[in-house]
């Protein structure tokens, strides 16, 4: 369970600074997902920052599109995007309005609502894994495009809001390269701009980025 004083929602100013200080800081912060069929909540336990204009791993970073228009601001806003054809994947908007940054959230602990997240999660072998890794959370969530330009920082009821929660120690917070990007243009493991909390065993698995081969 949440304590109360846990479920103040974050406010619009702690988005509003550089994503490498806001992605660290988001570990421990409870991600509150409200539907018809009952709430869930998530406290975070892994991310990944992506930097827009100077990071190309980024959806961003060829500029405005009408597809990542909700990483350019206002921040504290929710960037949802679909990938590979099947899933979801969820990012919170920071920095200064009109410079593309984000979050994406890769992994996180159900602390409330576990039975319905499990209803979304068949194939979960056990509560670790509802939530372990970017589309599992999503999918946990119950969270898609309808919710893209959600505004998290409210406290009125919305679908989706994000709380203060509990941060973690710098102690317990590790960073690495992300997963599946590319190190071509310094934007993967030159950058180590994956965060997590160390021996949690919601945090997904490290992969590193494999080039698709063209057929001859």
């Amino acid at each position: 369970m949440i304590a109360p004083s846990d479920r103040t929602p974050l406010p619009r100013e702690f988005f509003d600074r550089p994503v490498l200080e806001v992605a660290p800081d988001l570990l421990g912060r409870v991600l509150v997902r409200t539907t018809p069929a009952g709430p869930i909540a998530l406290r975070l336990t892994e991310v990944e920052a992506y930097d827009g204009p100077n990071d190309p791993g980024s959806h961003a970073y060829r500029g405005r599109t009408p597809r990542n228009e909700v990483m350019f601001g206002p921040p504290g806003h929710v960037y949802v995007y679909f990938t590979y054809g099947m899933w979801h994947c969820m990012n919170l908007v920071c920095g200064p309005e009109g410079r593309a940054a984000a979050v994406l959230l890769r992994a996180g602990e159900i602390v409330e609502g576990a039975e319905l997240a499990r209803s979304r999660r068949p194939a979960a072998r056990n509560d670790k894994e509802l939530a372990k890794g970017p589309a599992r959370l999503a999918s946990a969530l119950g969270v898609d495009r309808t919710l893209d330009g959600t505004d998290a920082c409210t406290a009125d009821d919305t679908p989706l809001r994000i709380a203060t929660g509990t941060p973690f120690p710098s102690t317990r917070i590790r960073s690495g390269p992300r997963t599946g990007v590319s190190g071509d243009g310094g934007n993967g493991e030159i950058h180590p701009w994956r965060f997590w909390v160390a021996d949690d065993p919601t945090v997904s698995p490290y992969r590193a980025h494999a080039p698709r081969r063209r057929r001859s």
